[in-house]
């Protein structure tokens, strides 16, 4: 009777510790997670996507088999065959972290509705039909504000010490007076325009006499174009060099400016730039997708279905700054600590329309189509709403969809027509 008691209590322990590994595991050790990388950790928004990644999957309890990742896959049909194979290997949810994979993610949802694909930074997964398809970002450009007013502080402190003053750097300054500023853009898409315009408003927060420049290099990731536009923008006497691309090659070439005796620093994105340029960089705006990987590999796991449009920002830790600079201004972190808590409480909005102009204006209404458009044949492919998105006094960003859309050119901003080159 001993033994039949004890063989049966040893039998609804293992059934337990069974169901209690393949609760932790949401499908057990067979669920499986498959990433397409348009670079390698070579490349620092490729590298932030895999640190958030890999730090979701520890925190779930996911082993390293059980993330299968493809490397360096072009914006083409090359996409498509890795999501092939991703689903052959057996893995239930896949992401792809480039928008230019996107198309390709659709293609291949539409062949497997089984399995969930996530277009990261995508914009049309809402309105493209499919349960399957999904869409995240983030809300960095509130990041990219608070790194705004780190520069600010920056330009104030050189004011008030009179070592910015336009007796002594005339070329710093703009017929007007304002204080030069620039910015390295990837593309003239509406995510950079939100980004740059939006560390533009929090300069401007903290000084109001300031016009910024825009170089576009037409790349995500060149460290070469990157670094010949803050060059270009150095040599016109901008004070400060921002950028919205992927490789260390502004924040390199403000130091090598800073170190031969100009006044530069730099603001850098997604990762830490203070080992390329130790005393020119400020600090980067940056995401943190652990915060959303989490949640959407525990989604899958659980068999939930994860939201078509996703974007979080400092509200739900999804954003932030990396490790302040040596040489930022006195007092910088007590002020963005204020800023954050601002932005978390709803108490300041990044594009506030009383903070800004367009031709002279004010803007009191900013209507976005959301339909998916083919540019080629000027016909729209998906069709989705057109919404008002100023609210209640500001632009709401990343709330109809999670990929930006603010495009509005305002005042003080001047973007170059003509490319950088080699």
């Amino acid at each position: 009777m001993f033994k039949k008691i004890a063989s049966l209590v040893l039998a609804v322990l293992m059934i337990a510790s069974v169901a209690a590994v393949f609760s932790s595991c949401g499908a057990g050790s067979g669920f499986k997670v498959g990433v397409i990388l348009v670079g390698d950790d070579t490349e620092g928004y490729t590298k932030s996507h895999m640190d958030g990644i890999k730090a979701a999957a520890e925190s779930l309890g996911l082993k390293d088999s059980q993330i299968i990742w493809k490397y360096k896959v072009e914006e083409n049909d090359a996409c498509a065959k890795a999501a092939q194979d991703l689903v052959a290997q057996g893995c239930k949810v896949i992401f792809s972290n480039s928008y230019g994979h996107q198309n390709y993610m659709e293609q291949v949802a539409k062949e497997f509705p089984d399995v969930t694909f996530v277009s990261m930074t995508g914009d049309y997964a809402a309105i493209s039909g499919l349960s399957n398809f999904k869409n995240a970002f983030t809300s960095v450009y509130e990041a990219r504000y608070v790194s705004g007013v780190v520069a600010g502080l920056k330009l104030q402190e050189l004011v008030k010490a009179g070592t910015l003053t336009k007796a002594k750097l005339p070329n710093s300054f703009d017929k007007n007076g304002n204080i030069k500023i620039g910015y390295v853009g990837a593309f003239d898409y509406a995510e950079v325009v939100s980004g740059y315009t939006a560390f533009y408003l929090g300069v401007k927060s903290v000084v109001s006499n300031v016009v910024m420049d825009v170089i576009y290099t037409d790349s995500w990731f060149d460290v070469e174009l990157e670094g010949a536009a803050a060059e270009a923008l150095i040599a016109r006497g901008c004070v400060i060099i921002g950028q919205h691309a992927d490789s260390t090659g502004a924040p390199a070439a403000a130091q090598k400016a800073k170190d031969a005796g100009t006044l530069v620093y730099s603001v850098g994105y997604n990762i830490d730039m203070l080992p390329t340029a130790p005393t020119a960089a400020l600090t980067s705006p940056t995401n943190c997708w652990d915060v959303y990987y989490k949640y959407a590999i525990d989604s899958a796991m659980k068999g939930e279905e994860i939201v078509a449009d996703w974007a979080h920002g400092y509200a739900d830790s999804a954003v932030k700054v990396t490790p302040l600079g040596p040489e930022v201004a006195a007092g910088t972190q007590e002020k963005i600590d204020e800023v954050i808590a601002g932005l978390k409480a709803g108490t300041l909005r990044v594009f506030d329309t009383s903070k800004f102009t367009v031709g002279g204006k004010k803007v009191t209404t900013a209507p976005i189509d959301l339909s998916l458009m083919d540019w080629t044949t000027m016909t729209v492919v998906h069709q989705g709403a057109t919404v008002e998105a100023i609210v209640d006094g500001y632009f709401s960003e990343s709330t109809f969809r999670s990929a930006p859309y603010f495009a509005l050119r305002i005042d003080g901003i001047t973007e170059q027509a003509a490319r950088v080159t080699k």
